[in-house]
């Protein structure tokens, strides 16, 4: 009898030890890790001033060279998709939660961590390049830290208008001679303030398929995102040459370009969202 009572015991303990076990070996949630290289083509960008000897000099596909002494964009609303089509958006109406500023110049800013990721299998990824437009005011007191972020001096992804943020700010230099070059693209309104109406909608949703499936489980993965910037001048889209001087179609500069030409590059970065639903944007490889 003494024999039996040890060997319940026994089978009790060791079903308990295995049953805990195997509960650990299934979470429920991970972290997953967007990691963004920001590139010309195939080489990642080195910022530089006009006499930078360094800095990653591009050529367009009209033979227009330029480089970048800035760079950086806003990422929101961001999903990932399961295998099985299941949607799961991460804090996709909190700025302060669910989005970041991307900024070449500040490495720890090319990794945004995406935390409690339930566990399985994930196909494909989207997010907004900008803001979307039911978020897209300077709210400070609904969301400070991002609000802090994006205005900072040394940021400064807002409009001096106050109307919204940018989506995107590349500062730079183009052709032999160095001339500026600053592009700033976001929404724009109409109207006076307090009656502001939607005027441009510079906000693009991005669509990308995964190489290979993300798995979370008690491994966190990393998904790496190309932003290929050869795409502003010579996107799927547009083939933009840059001109300075204040005529129409004159582009270099956003006190020069119009909301048409500013347009032009935000299809080229993000997609135009009809038959280009990824812009510069692709999937290098996931890490798991």
């Amino acid at each position: 009898m003494k024999n039996l009572k040890k060997y319940l015991l026994s089978a009790v303990i060791s079903a308990t030890f295995i049953s805990c076990n195997s509960n650990d070996d299934q979470p429920v949630a991970n972290n997953v890790t967007l990691e963004f290289n920001n590139t010309f083509k195939d080489q990642t960008i080195i910022l530089g001033n006009a006499t930078a000897t360094n800095a990653t000099v591009n050529t367009s596909a009209v033979g227009q060279t330029h480089s970048f002494s800035e760079l950086k964009y806003v990422i929101s609303n961001i999903r990932l998709i399961k295998a099985d089509g299941t949607e799961i958006p991460y804090n996709v109406n909190d700025l302060d939660k669910g989005a970041t500023v991307i900024d070449q110049a500040k490495p720890a800013s090319l990794n945004y961590v995406l935390s409690n990721i339930p566990a399985g299998e994930y196909k494909q990824i989207k997010f907004g390049l900008g803001v979307k437009n039911s978020l897209n005011t300077l709210d400070q007191v609904r969301f400070p830290n991002f609000y802090a972020t994006a205005g900072a001096n040394d940021t400064e992804m807002m409009w001096e208008w106050g109307a919204g943020y940018r989506f995107t700010k590349i500062e730079g230099f183009y052709d032999t001679d160095k001339k500026e070059l600053s592009i700033h693209t976001g929404s724009t309104v109409e109207g006076e303030e307090g009656n502001y109406t939607q005027g441009v909608d510079a906000y693009r949703d991005i669509t990308l398929n995964l190489p290979t499936n993300a798995i979370v489980d008690n491994k966190a993965p990393k998904i790496v995102i190309k932003a290929d910037f050869d795409k502003l001048l010579s996107g799927k889209t547009h083939t933009i040459t840059l001109t300075s001087g204040t005529g129409m179609d004159d582009n270099a500069t956003p006190n020069v370009h119009t909301a048409v030409q500013m347009l032009k590059f935000a299809d080229n970065l993000g997609g135009n969202g009809t038959n280009d639903i990824s812009g510069m944007f692709s999937v290098s490889n996931v890490q798991n």
